[in-house]
């Protein structure tokens, strides 16, 4: 079978966006969690934006895992979906990485880098994706460890 172009969107008969773009976001969702990405968090921007349907945005500790995380994304959506990145900017620096799939961008930051430009509060008005299915929970890398709760002994 052979594809001569694929839409960015893909829309079918009701109007509604088809699983393809959300798709692509579980695959890097999974894949950078895989590698251990911190923060991993998915936003619908359909709604804000005419040019992308959702953003992914995770982190690494250090430019070498910034690095691993950009493959393992790139491997991975390819395994699960059969599409790779059109794009991919900023690997050089690996501070913060743009891969961009035409209908999702994935953002893969240095940590500082990821809480100096904050696209979590800049695109607020976004709703979140439940990755609950692909993401695992860590344990928060804070040194400030709050883990007993009020009222319970120290």
């Amino acid at each position: 079978m052979s594809f001569v172009s694929e839409p960015i969107k893909q829309v079918d008969g009701s109007g509604l966006l088809t699983r393809d773009a959300l798709d692509v976001v579980l695959a890097a969702a999974k894949a950078a969690d895989a590698k251990l990405g911190d923060e991993i968090v998915a936003l619908d921007v359909s709604e804000l934006l005419n040019v992308v349907d959702y953003f992914v945005i995770a982190s690494g500790r250090n430019s070498r895992q910034v690095a691993t995380l950009v493959e393992e994304i790139e491997a991975g959506t390819k395994q699960a979906t059969g599409r790779g990145p059109t794009r991919i900017e900023g690997l050089k620096d690996a501070t913060w990485v743009l891969m961009d799939y035409g209908d999702v961008v994935m953002h893969v930051f240095l940590d500082e880098t990821r809480k100096y430009y904050d696209l979590e509060h800049l695109w607020s008005g976004a709703p979140s994706v439940d990755l609950s299915s692909v993401v695992h929970q860590r344990p928060s890398n804070d040194s400030d460890d709050r883990s007993t709760s009020p009222g319970s002994p120290s």
